[in-house]
């Protein structure tokens, strides 16, 4: 069943809080929000959709949502159940902050019937939610799990790679402590510096200094592995490019590419089939390396553009590297065989 998601951006209502990293605007593509707008918006995007069998799910994205003024959020609740009777939508999610949960605002999301609460969890560490002015703690997020899981609700775990202070083990503890509250599903994002945030502000001092996309992508790879390990669906890695990343107000500093969450598939593809061509313990040189994937991986296992044929041809002398895919196979699985 073909699922679709119609995505309603709500940028920076809800939030009082200024993280050094965050303007919603550029990241949403959205400047100005009038709430009441929103039931034709849906009903536009409805009205767009193909025929046939699939699950449509209403998402509002964007500022969090819980911290929406009471009247405001209730509007949009009322808007995902009457959806929901009429049999308009299937399911409905939302994303908020750790300290924006209660148990009496879980059990008003439960009955308007929501079904998935996204977090923006960003890190587990105290110490770079703090120099990042998260505004809330580790604590906080470990009890938004709990509230949420005891509700019914769904809760998918949104972390970052590449905060100020943050280590490449801080990002692994983040992704494994995700999985350890529950989370259904995730989100890595790596950091991006943004126009008009605190961040711009300290790269220009020379207080921070964004990730090259290199170690980006190898950070994003470690905590993607994590997931994969744990079984926890990674349902995106990247800020989409919308037209306002690329704008004049976009992007301040550091390295972006919008095909960041392929390069980090790619990675975990490459150290993988890496890690299988050393234990085969066989000579490489002037020999085919085969590599069996799962259906629909030959590109990610392949690399952006190619990179990761090329760079196992440069690395163990292949004079050739194929792909072919398996239906045994699954996720990140791969197999691989030297031949003449």
């Amino acid at each position: 069943m073909r699922h679709i998601n119609i995505p309603i951006f709500i940028p920076h209502e809800g939030c009082p809080n200024d993280c050094v990293f965050c303007n919603q605007r550029t990241i949403s593509g959205t400047h100005a929000f009038d709430i009441s707008s929103v039931p034709a918006q849906i009903d536009e995007k409805l009205a767009t959709l193909p025929e046939g069998e699939k699950h449509v799910e209403l998402a509002y994205f964007g500022g969090s949502f819980t911290g929406l003024n009471k009247a405001d959020m209730r509007f949009l609740l009322a808007v995902v159940r009457r959806l929901l009777d009429e049999g308009r939508i299937d399911a409905a999610r939302v994303s908020t902050r750790p300290d924006y949960i209660s148990p009496d605002i879980a059990d008003e999301l439960k009955e308007a019937g929501v079904t998935t609460v996204e977090l923006g969890v960003q890190s587990m560490s105290d110490r770079v939610l703090a120099a990042c002015r998260r505004g809330h703690t580790a604590a906080d997020t470990v009890r938004a799990f709990e509230i949420l899981r005891c509700a019914g609700l769904n809760v998918v775990g949104q972390m970052m790679v590449g905060l100020p202070g943050s280590t490449r083990e801080d990002e692994i503890n983040t992704a494994r402590s995700i999985c350890d509250l529950g989370a259904c599903a995730a989100r890595i994002y790596p950091l991006v510096v943004l126009c008009n945030t605190e961040l711009e502000k300290m790269s220009a001092r020379g207080d921070f200094t964004p990730l090259p996309l290199c170690e980006a992508v190898s950070r994003a790879a470690d905590a993607l592995e994590v997931f994969v390990g744990r079984g926890v669906e990674v349902i995106r890695i990247g800020l989409c490019a919308s037209e306002d990343l690329f704008s004049e107000d976009g992007i301040a500093a550091g390295e972006y590419s919008p095909a960041t969450g392929e390069l980090v598939m790619g990675e975990v593809f490459l150290r993988r089939i890496c890690a299988a061509v050393d234990a085969a313990g066989t000579g490489t040189h002037g020999k085919t390396l085969l590599v069996t994937v799962p259906p629909g991986a030959i590109s990610k296992a392949a690399g952006h553009k190619g990179a990761n044929r090329k760079e196992l041809a440069a690395r163990y002398g292949f004079s050739r590297v194929k792909f072919e895919e398996d239906a045994r196979f699954a996720g990140y699985d791969c197999d691989v065989k030297i031949i003449l």
